[in-house]
């Protein structure tokens, strides 16, 4: 049960209209996004920063940016992300195999060595103490830009927050969300959990 119940998608008009952006995606505007609109500053802040940080300036894709963000709620254990992150992954055209191999992605030869950087870079950011170190920025150095090391971390970040927002509240996640963490991650033990 939902800490704060989200409200309906009319109650702010302005939040319904850069909530668009989501139906993208997702597919659907979110739960989390329902919630955040009881102070409608904190919801229209929320879009435009996840807006800006999803938008492709360099080579880090769309689809490498969700799976940076599904590797960070991972690391956090927020199921409702990690279901979103993947779903989002998907819907932005990542490879099947890495979609099917996500949680192997050291290993997996669907990925290669700037995406296992990123993802390591992830990781370790999205850790408490945080693990970022010399290696990293090593190799991250090795195979991106500065520019798209910013990104990678802008994404990090954004899940963060939305790590802590939904675990906190125990939003309710949405079904085609949980179809997508059954899809990907249900091999793996993934469970809806607390956001029923």
């Amino acid at each position: 049960m939902p800490l704060v119940t989200p409200l309906d998608a009319e109650y702010d008009l302005e939040t319904k209209k850069l909530a668009e952006f989501f139906n993208e995606t997702l597919g659907f505007c979110p739960n989390s996004v329902l919630t955040m609109q009881r102070r409608p500053a904190i919801s229209k802040a929320f879009i435009n920063l996840n807006k800006a940080v999803m938008a492709n300036e360099g080579r880090v894709t769309s689809a490498l940016k969700r799976m940076i963000a599904w590797v960070s709620s991972n690391a956090t254990g927020c199921r409702y992300c990690q279901a979103h992150a993947i779903r989002a992954a998907e819907r932005y055209g990542a490879e099947q195999e890495q979609l099917d191999n996500i949680w192997e992605y050291r290993t997996h030869p669907a990925f290669n060595e700037a995406e296992r950087a990123a993802l390591d870079f992830s990781l370790a950011a999205s850790q408490v103490p945080n693990a970022v170190n010399a290696d990293i920025k090593e190799r991250l150095n090795t195979h991106w830009t500065e520019g798209e090391i910013v990104e990678m971390l802008g994404v990090i970040s954004l899940f963060g927050y939305l790590n802590r927002w939904n675990d906190s509240m125990g939003t309710t996640l949405e079904e085609d969300a949980i179809d997508s963490g059954n899809q990907y991650l249900g091999k793996h033990g993934f469970e809806v959990g607390k956001h029923v």
